[in-house]
């Protein structure tokens, strides 16, 4: 018969403080729009993709410019499919000055039961049109100052709070401003535990950020490598994962799902398919064109991409890998020191 033994009792209460004190505060949890869910649990994944995008550019954008109704008519939809297509976590790539509505992405996962996370940070790319004019005469100790009291806050005074640092560079080597941004994306990662998803391309500029990281101390398993796709290079991709970087595929749709598979086995055969993040890039409301444009939906990599590395030999547990346990891994709320070696 079992009996009540209070040393051990005693033991095992001290033992499980000790690994409550330890951990952090949003350890293992991801931040939606509506809050905290645990990252053990969150489903799966579309890592990249907006529901509204307007270009008119940074100094002319205003909330104005859409209607929240008009634009849930149009986009609720494309979300309800997603859901029923497989998708439980929905990222909105949609910077500030960009179009990032947090209201709008909080009503829209009210209404279609799909969590949706935002995001803090300035877009860079297209030669800075899209960044605030104060943020080139702020240094990024300042930048992201503002960026971690978004997280600390909420956006705009809504308590709604980013789920990651969403940045923009150029193509090429990195400016000083793109070396500033992700400084501060740096810098801010350290007091947020927020993961960096920087709009880039091909490999130069990927790799340059990656070493401003860890200068900064901050390790490569905080940076997703945005439309790593676009570079040719296919060793790059293995190069940055192997870093310890997210490599994100995010541009797929129904015309390229083989050069997807492609990708995919070359970096699972490199052994590193446990660093792949997939998306689309698709969507979404143009307040610029006639009824918000066209749109594109959500579904490719559920009902095409899924059943075509599974006739390809993948397995269901490596379909869940890139669908549910990479990204909840990526965007939960960690922060990550580059590892010293002494």
């Amino acid at each position: 018969m079992w009996k009540f033994n209070p040393e051990r009792m005693l033991i095992f209460l001290v033992l499980f403080l000790i690994s409550a004190c330890n951990s952090s505060e949003n350890n293992g949890q991801i931040m939606t729009v509506n809050g905290l869910i645990s990252s053990s649990s969150a489903g799966s994944f579309l890592t990249h993709e907006h529901v509204l995008v307007d270009f008119i550019g940074a100094d002319s954008i205003h909330s104005e410019r859409w209607d929240r109704k008009e634009v849930i008519q149009k986009m609720l939809p494309f979300l309800l499919e997603a859901k029923e297509s497989g998708c439980n976590i929905f990222v909105d790539c949609t910077p500030g000055y960009l179009g990032r509505d947090v209201l709008l992405l909080q009503e829209l996962s009210e209404l279609s039961g799909v969590n949706i996370i935002t995001n803090t940070g300035f877009y860079g790319a297209v030669d800075n049109k899209y960044i605030p004019a104060f943020a080139f005469d702020e240094t990024a100790e300042q930048l992201a100052e503002r960026w971690v009291e978004e997280w600390n806050n909420g956006i705009d005074e809504t308590g709604i709070k980013p789920g990651f640092i969403k940045i923009g560079v150029n193509g090429g080597n990195l400016s000083e401003m793109h070396a500033k941004l992700i400084s501060a994306a740096a810098k801010a990662h350290l007091q947020t535990g927020l993961v960096i998803a920087s709009h880039t391309g091909p490999a130069v500029p990927a790799f340059e950020q990656i070493g401003v990281l860890e200068k900064e101390g901050v390790s490569p398993d905080a940076f997703i490598w945005v439309h790593a796709q676009a570079e040719n290079d296919s060793e790059k991709r293995i190069e940055a994962a192997r870093k310890g970087a997210w490599v994100s595929l995010d541009g797929l749709s129904d015309e390229n799902v083989s050069d997807y598979v492609r990708m995919i086995k070359e970096l699972k055969n490199a052994g590193f398919l446990h660093k792949v993040l997939l998306s689309h890039d698709a969507g979404w409301y143009d307040p610029a064109q006639p009824e918000g444009g066209q749109a594109r939906g959500f579904t490719t990599l559920f009902k095409k991409l899924v059943p075509a590395l599974l006739d390809s030999g993948f397995t269901h547990e490596e379909t869940r890998l890139l669908l549910e346990e990479n990204p909840a891994k990526a965007f939960e709320i960690k922060i990550r020191h580059k590892r010293t070696i002494n």
